[in-house]
Order: structure tokens, then sequence, then C-alpha cells
């Protein structure tokens, strides 16, 4: 594609040099440019790209995105390459990486899912009724991709892909002959501009809690950003006979702010009487989760394998986005019941032990208070949790979640949880504060073990028969990240480890 062609895709822009050149690709990491390359220098928390235009200029970059002016300061004399001035790099990219891909989003309906907890869990329940509704899906979500019939990963940690790789997905989504695209989007997602140019049909909100912080500044920032995801049902492309509809959690904090948000149809749940979709009659189970929903189409019996009361709210949510396609009542309850588990959310480790398993993400306040809910809802002893708070992340929640857990569970172990270059004894000093708040006494009711897995080797064997070990903040993550390196981890590998220690040494008795 000719770069003047490109660059029609940027509504603000300066531009110096030649622009009849061929692009043959888009890259923003220095060290992935190839011959033909643009590259977009974007201003990271850690690094400036715009530090590494020489390396990307060697490497046959044939033309360069700034947003610094220094940059192009003398860019009168420019001929080869030639240099773009824009107002935010990243939002470029976004809008260059759907142009590239021939704007892939608007061949889709796309349905865009954020909020602080339950997105990951929404989205799959979301894919799943529109699959059996017999429409042909994909979707985008922290722990993966699904294309056509396969299954990718989509990275290391809890965020949106960037937007080049969500561009590449969707278009494949297209080639592949899909008509519905369910995305996470994140805050950092929407911050970042990884989900601009994804032209938003639907936008749902789970809930909106206190998290992130550390990069957000404010409940109040970290709302408006979640917010930017249903402003941009009014800006995105508008599609044959497809409204754009806002789905809105009736129950939370977030609903008045962003019922004001404008939109050609809005719609309610909840387990509030005035919600458009709403549940009667619950029963829970340690196995199962059964209501009756209530839909402005009629009601209709649910039974879900999901437990906790937190996955009420998500099927009510998926429900809603069903409504809102048309698709039929008997297509939610066959989605619905597909749906027996997500990666990583209150996923069951069991080799035979005497006692459960549970493997969850929760890494919020709220959803750690879900989680440890639910759990004690699934067994007559005690609960045990494990579970730390990331480093260079939002502090203010540490002392939070030790709360919670010393109040919520009987035995809380607390542990690393992607330190980085923190002091890990520092981040658990902060939780401990929290458990000493709820009344926990150290060595009796706490524990501080910084090394994750004879954390989790000290809650299976602290166990007894009939209880309920969780081990929360990982959940799907396959890294955890000391200094500035990622290192190979898993959760289910170390529970499972500890389980087979742990029967080893019954069955030798």
């Amino acid at each position: 594609m000719q770069l003047s062609q490109l660059l029609t895709s940027l509504a603000q822009k300066d531009v110096w040099g030649n622009l009849e050149v061929e692009i043959t690709g888009l890259a923003y990491d220095s060290r992935q440019v190839k011959p033909g390359d643009l590259f977009v220098a974007i201003k990271g928390l850690t690094a400036d790209g715009h530090d590494f235009i020489p390396q990307a200029l060697e490497r046959g970059a044939a033309a360069v995105v700034v947003q610094d002016a220094r940059i192009t300061h003398h860019a009168s004399h420019i001929t080869h390459p030639a240099y773009i001035l824009v107002p935010n790099s990243r939002q470029a990219l976004a809008h260059l990486s759907a142009a590239f891909h021939g704007y892939p989003a608007r061949q889709l309906k796309v349905i865009g899912v954020t909020g602080t907890d339950g997105k990951t869990t929404t989205v799959n329940l979301v894919q799943a009724i529109l699959t059996a509704a017999g429409c042909k899906t994909g979707m985008i979500s922290t722990v993966n991709a699904l294309i056509g019939d396969e299954y990718y990963d989509t990275g290391l940690h809890v965020t949106t892909p960037d937007a080049p790789d969500v561009q590449r997905y969707l278009a494949q989504m297209v080639a592949a002959g899909t008509e519905y695209a369910i995305l996470e989007s994140t805050s950092h997602g929407l911050a970042q501009h990884r989900v601009t140019a994804c032209e938003y049909d639907v936008a749902v909100v789970t809930n909106i809690t206190h998290e992130h912080l550390d990069y957000h500044g404010t409940y109040e920032e970290y709302r408006a950003v979640k917010a930017c995801l249903f402003r941009d049902l009014a800006t995105s492309f508008r599609k044959p006979d497809t409204p754009k509809v806002s789905i809105l959690n009736a129950d939370d904090s977030s609903f008045g702010y962003l019922r004001a948000i404008p939109a050609d149809r809005h719609l309610t749940y909840g387990l509030t009487s005035l919600a458009d979709v709403t549940a009667r009659d619950i029963v829970s189970s340690p196995e199962a989760t059964h209501f009756t929903a209530q839909t402005p189409r009629g009601g209709f019996e649910v039974r879900s394998s999901l437990v906790g009361p937190f996955n009420v709210d998500n099927i009510l949510a998926a429900i809603a986005v069903g409504i809102s396609q048309d698709m039929p009542l008997e297509a939610m309850q066959e989605g619905i019941a597909s749906v027996t588990g997500v990666v990583g959310r209150m996923e069951r480790i069991d080799l035979g032990q005497d006692f459960t398993g549970i493997v969850d993400f929760a890494h919020t306040p709220n959803s750690l208070k879900r989680a440890l809910e639910t759990a004690r809802g699934l067994t007559q002893g005690e609960v045990i949790v494990v579970f730390g708070c990331a480093g260079l992340r939002d502090a203010a929640k540490r002392p939070m979640m030790g709360e919670i857990a010393g109040r919520l569970a009987d035995r809380v172990v607390i542990t690393a949880e992607d330190p980085r270059t923190e002091s890990l004894d520092d981040i658990m000093a902060s939780i401990a504060i929290g458990s000493e708040k709820a009344g926990g006494r150290e060595g009796e009711h706490y524990w501080r073990i910084g090394d994750r897995g004879e954390a989790i080797e000290f809650a299976i064997q602290l166990a007894q028969a009939g209880d309920l070990v969780i081990v929360t903040g990982k959940g799907h993550e396959r890294t955890m990240c000391f200094g500035t390196t990622e290192y190979p981890w898993s959760d289910h590998e170390a529970v499972r480890t500890a389980l087979e220690r742990r029967l080893r040494r019954k069955g030798s008795r």
C-alpha cells in the first residue's frame, strides 16, 4: 500500500518527504522493523520509540510517524524517508493498522466488553450464545483469540493485544467468514488506543471498581477511560441495519454515569426489578447455578456450571447481548449451558484429594471478595487462600485485599505475584497490614511465604479433609515477573505438583 493512501486514515498530520513509497508493514518496535515498514515511534512508560528512530531507519524503515515535533525540526530538508507528525502516535498506530488491513471491523459486528471483573467470562458466554444461534464468531480476550476454529495465545499478562495485533486478528476473522467479533476491552487497551478503530456496535460493562489506580490516578479517571467504549459508539463506523447498543449493569455504581452517554438503544441487566434482563429464583450449589431469566422477550430457565453470584451477573450481561441481537431464547439456554468453565476462573484442580483445590484470577479487591464469598459456599470446612499483589501496580489495594482475605478466609498465605522491581517483602508487609486489621495473627491466621511455589505447597499441606484451597491472582497467566524478567510460571502446575506430593506422602503411609 502506498504511504499517501495509508495516511488518508489520519485526520490530523503534518508530512515531509516522499509519500509515494510502498509500505509493506507496520512496526512500533525498532527491533522488529523490516525493509519497507512504516515505523511508528511511541512514548512508553520505560522507553521512548523516538530514541530508536536511527535503528529503525538502519533496518530499512520506509517512513516514520512521530508525535515529538522536535524530531521534525529540520523537516524542510527531508526528502527520504518521509516523516509524519501526529498529535498521538498510539492513536495513529491504531488507525494506520485498520487501514493497512482494509478496515476489517467495518465488515464485522463488533461487541466490546469492559469492566473491572468478569470480562473474560462474559466474552466467552457471549461467544457461546452467538455460536449456538448459528452465527460464525471470533473473539479476542486477555486469555486467547478465537479465529475460525483455531485458538491463539494473546500474551503473557492481562491486557488487550496491541493495535496491529488486534487489527490483524480482525482481518483474519473477516477472511474466515466471521460475522461477530467479541473483544475484551481493558482500561489499558482503551487508554492506549489498542482498540481504537474497532468500530464497536455493542458496548457492555460488567462493573467498575477499585483497580489500576497506579496508571489512571483516580477512580474517576479510571471510570472515564472505561466510558470511552460507550462514547465510541457515537463516532464509530455506521453499518447497515446495525444499531449502536449500550448494555449496562443496573446494580453497579457506574450505571448513572454510563447511562448518560447516548446510544441508539440502552439495555440494562442486574438483580433489580427495574432491569431489562434480570434473574429470579436463583438456586446455587457447589456444582451449578440455576435461575429463571426475565427478559423483554419473555422468560426462560438457565442452567450453568459457573458458580457464584458474580457469574449470575456475567450470564445476565451475555443474555442482554443476545437480546440486543435478536438471538433465539433457546440459543441463549444452549450457549450458557455449553460454557462449563473458563481457564483460571474458579477452575477446580482435582487429583482425587479429599479437599477442594481452585485456581482463580481474582486480583482486585472486589474480585477477591467475590471469589472468597463463593468459596465459602462451596465447603463446610475451612477456606485457605493464597494470593499476592503485583509490583509497580495499584499499591492502595494491597491492605484492602489483605483485610478482605483476613475477614473472609480462615487461613491466608501471602506470597509473590509479579513483584517486578519492587521489594517483595514490602509488598507482603502492606498486605499483612490489612490481615492484621481483620484480626489476623501471623503464624496462626496468616503467613508470609515469598516463594509462590512454596506458598502453594504450604497451603495444600495445611488443608484438612473437606477444606478448600483457592490460589488467586495469576489464573491463566503463564509467566511471573521478577525484576524486569518474565519467568515461566503456572498456578495450575504448581497446585498439581503440590497435590501430587501430598497424595504420594499419604499413599506411602
